[in-house]
Formats: structure tokens, C-alpha cells, sequence
């Protein structure tokens, strides 16, 4: 059962996750960390969660990343990373990582096609601009089509025909949809394969995931007894907590903050 967490309150699961020995808190990016923007490339950390976050990973044993689907290019644009960052980052679904100290890695896996992700674009793009409001992204193992400037019924119509296009080239690849974007990948990690490679890099005992869509519910179902999933915004969880908005998230991550440092005195 999922329960609403009030900004300012205690809960005991939330102390028992600030407790845990080696704590791992991962964040999804869109409409976690940052509010859901218009034009995707200009999403940005609310400064109350980035804050919070820095003052998390200064604590002993205390390790923050990042986890999202934006390819890893991307990904460090719209986290402002720095290579002297000590905030993990996790991107395309959990295909690439950089880590504080390593630098970049990706997780094994089959190589896309040579020239497939290229052709999928070119063939996608007349599509795309049909429909206004509709953009197309470029990712690293395929690509995603964002709606969020377009109607429902517009959304509908362009999903419909880039649906049928890819069913017809590359009807292997997996599909992903999420809140006004539908993406599609040659690689089959998920974010529940992030949330195995943080813990056994980090050797946590416990990890605290956030997250607002459908994709981030991968990460949600294998989360494990001494971890806590946070739901940001409404639809059904494997979460345990719910907050109603990043910011309620940035409370959150306050508490957290506050619970662990004082264990730590």
C-alpha cells in the first residue's frame, strides 16, 4: 500500500532508509528533479533538490545518481554535470553510466545495428513534421518522440504512425512510453538494471529511488526489503511513498538530509 507523504512529517520508513550503513539515493530526472518543460533540452534541477542532494553526498557512505532515459550526452547537459562531480549519473534506461572517479562506462550488451538508428531517423522525421508540437530526440540506442507541446488528439495520430513504422523496420526493439514521450531502444536495460549496477558498485545496503512514470516502476519492482521507492505525481506505484511534485520532493530529500547527518554526529 502507498501512502502520501506529508513535507515536515515523520515516517518510519523514511528514517529506516536514512539509517541504512551505505545508502544509495537515485533520482529519475524529468518531472523528479525537474519539472516536465516544453522544450526537453531545457529541463533543469530545481535548485531546492540540487542543494540537497550536494549536501547528501557530502555525508559519509552517502552516494546520489542519477537515473534516466535521456541518452548520456543529454543527460550531463541537463544535470550541469561537471567531470569533477561526485553525483553518479545513469542514462539510456540504464545502458550507460558515468561514475565520480571512472569517468564513462556502458553496460554490456548488443551493439545497435550499424546505420539503423540513423535510417529510423530519417524515416522518422517527415513524420514528426506533420504534427505540430511534435519533436523527435536522437538517443544513442534509438530514439524518443516528445508531444509535450502538442493536443491528445495530435499526440494520438503521430504515436499511431511512428508505431507502425518501427513495427515494420525494427519490431525487436523495446518500446517505451511515458508522460508525452514514446521512445524506442535497440537495448532491452531498464531502470531496474541501474538499480542493480548502483548497488553493487556502491555495495549499498539501501537505496532510496524516485521517480514519476512508467519506466521508473521497472526500478520501483526490484527494489529490495531495507530500500524505499518514492512516487512524484499520481499513477499506480510499487512505491511506498507518494510526494505530489518535485518540490515536495526537495522536502523530502530535506528530511532525509537531516535524518542521516544527525545519525552521523
Amino acid at each position: 500500500m502507498t501512502r502520501t507523504w506529508t513535507p515536515g512529517t515523520a515516517d518510519a520508513d523514511l528514517t529506516a532508509i536514512a539509517t541504512t550503513p551505505r545508502l544509495v539515493i537515485a533520482l529519475d530526472f524529468d518531472g523528479t528533479a525537474s519539472p516536465l518543460v516544453p522544450d526537453p533540452m531545457a529541463a533543469r534541477a530545481l535548485p531546492e533538490i540540487a542543494s540537497q542532494l550536494a549536501r547528501l553526498s557530502a555525508l559519509p557512505d552517502t552516494f546520489v545518481a542519477y537515473v534516466s532515459g535521456r541518452s548520456m550526452h543529454d543527460l550531463k547537459i541537463i544535470t550541469e554535470h561537471a567531470e569533477d562531480s561526485n553525483v553518479a549519473l545513469a542514462g539510456s534506461h540504464g545502458a550507460q553510466y558515468w561514475f565520480p572517479g571512472l569517468g564513462d562506462s556502458e553496460a554490456p550488451g548488443a551493439a545497435t545495428e550499424e546505420g539503423a538508428r540513423e535510417s529510423l531517423w530519417a524515416a522518422t522525421q517527415p513524420i514528426v513534421d506533420k504534427y505540430e508540437g511534435v519533436g523527435l530526440e536522437p538517443k544513442t540506442f534509438g530514439m524518443g518522440i516528445h508531444t509535450r507541446r502538442a493536443t491528445p488528439e495530435v499526440e494520438a495520430a503521430a504515436f499511431a504512425e511512428v508505431d507502425a513504422l518501427v513495427a515494420e523496420r525494427f519490431p525487436h526493439w523495446r518500446r517505451r512510453s511515458g508522460h508525452r514521450v514514446l521512445e524506442f531502444s535497440s537495448r532491452v536495460e531498464g531502470k531496474d538494471t541501474a538499480m542493480t549496477v548502483l548497488r553493487e558498485h556502491y555495495d549499498a545496503t539501501g537505496i532510496l529511488f524516485a521517480g514519476d512514470d512508467v519506466t521508473d516502476e521497472d526500478a520501483m519492482k526490484v527494489l529490495q526489503a531495507g530500500d524505499l521507492g518514492v512516487r512524484v505525481g499520481a499513477g499506480e506505484t510499487a512505491g511506498t511513498l507518494r510526494v505530489e511534485s518535485p518540490q515536495e520532493m526537495a522536502a523530502l530529500l530535506e528530511t532525509l538530509a537531516s535524518e542521516r547527518a544527525a545519525g552521523r554526529e
